[in-house]
């Protein structure tokens, strides 16, 4: 079934074609095709999901960092503007207006593309089709149970592995070239990925998400990426991305109070905020966080062919007490998020009925009885 059968199939679930919709209802699992930058035929559109904010601005390269105003939907709480002329590489973000009168600048949640650290801008980048050769491992990974076959798993972080002699990170074209034939002389099976995700702080291994649909440009491109898969894939080597659903960075050009209140947070700022780590929490009862986890998950496996994720910290998602943090017990008394394990049952549903073969992998320390099922 291709990607478009695929989403029309959950769209008329849904009685509905509006991707905006789905979205709000926790359903639409490509969102990365509607929200974003996207081209059109004459030029480009920016849509991005902010409720409660008094007003956008879509600044860049392409109006000298200035102003140019969004449209808000008031049904959906996207906000929507235009470029009439092709803007393709361009740096971006969105500058937020609050009621308070306070505004900031943040970059675009479902950009594909990052400006390399320190800058903190999207890119405005075109996804485009890649010529894979894999096809016969995608067959096979489909026929077969992954749970119930023989795995030896090479964990690495790119950044970490190997270095030139000036400190310079290995390109991913580079680490396709070097990695996958010491893993496979190795005998693995699969390698894991620390985070790609675009992240702030090299320090954190890329736990530290700021832009989720956006693989880190401190190693390449998105494409050099697809590149390193569809080789390993060739070697008959399997990718795992560790990924981070639990936890976001607080800095000011993500998530964190991304329209000026708690958006993708908890309105509770107990709830919200872990003090260990320094991080917010998702608030995993916003069908539009649902929305944007699960096309998250959809992104990488559908659009990069990774053959698993192995879910972050999956403990501070689903216990309200976890690190000892004083909590609500919930409606039934007990210190379990329900939320946060409706949210796990459903991303785990969405992918093994949309993706035979994936695995699922949670980084879960109490051994929580049936986590990935």
């Amino acid at each position: 079934m291709n990607d478009d059968i695929k989403q029309k199939k959950v769209n008329k679930q849904n009685g509905l074609l509006d991707p905006a919709y789905l979205f709000n209802t926790g359903d639409n699992y490509q969102a990365y095709r509607y929200l974003g930058a996207h081209r059109e035929e004459k030029g480009w559109v920016f849509r991005v999901w902010a409720p409660r904010a008094a007003h956008i601005e879509l600044t860049g390269e392409f109006n000298g960092w200035g102003s140019q105003a969004m449209v808000k939907n008031e049904t959906t709480g996207i906000w929507e503007g235009r470029i009439d002329h092709d803007v393709e590489g361009a740096l971006y973000k969105y500058r937020i207006f609050h009621h308070d009168g306070n505004q900031v600048l943040k970059a675009d949640p479902f950009a594909f593309a990052s400006e390399v650290r320190p800058g903190t801008a999207s890119r405005v980048v075109e996804l485009k089709d890649f010529k894979w050769q894999d096809s016969k491992w995608l067959r096979r990974r489909r026929a077969i149970n992954p749970y119930k076959n023989p795995m030896s798993i090479y964990e690495v972080h790119f950044g970490s592995w190997m270095r030139h002699p000036d400190g310079r990170f290995y390109t991913y074209t580079e680490l396709k070239d070097r990695l996958i034939p010491y893993v496979k002389d190795m005998g693995y099976t699969h390698i894991e990925i620390m985070p790609i995700m675009e992240h702030p702080n090299d320090e954190s291994w890329g736990y530290q998400v700021t832009g989720y649909f956006s693989p880190t440009s401190r190693f390449g491109t998105a494409d050099m990426f697809r590149e390193f898969v569809d080789a390993a894939h060739q070697a008959g080597i399997g990718i795992i991305l560790d990924w981070v659903p639990s936890h976001y960075v607080t800095d000011e050009q993500g998530l964190r109070y991304f329209d000026g209140t708690a958006t993708y947070e908890h309105m509770d700022y107990n709830k919200a905020f872990n003090e260990g780590w320094g991080t917010m929490h998702f608030d995993f009862s916003k069908h539009e966080v649902q929305s944007f986890l699960i096309s998250n998950a959809y992104y990488y496996i559908n659009e990069f062919h990774v053959d698993g994720l192995r879910l972050d910290a999956v403990s501070s998602m689903i216990y309200l007490d976890y690190a000892g943090k004083e909590y609500i017990p919930n409606e039934e008394g007990g210190n379990t998020d329900l939320e946060a394990l409706a949210f796990l049952k459903k991303i785990n549903t969405v992918i093994r009925d949309a993706f035979p073969g994936v695995l699922m992998i949670a980084e879960e320390s109490t051994a929580y009885e049936k986590m990935t099922d």
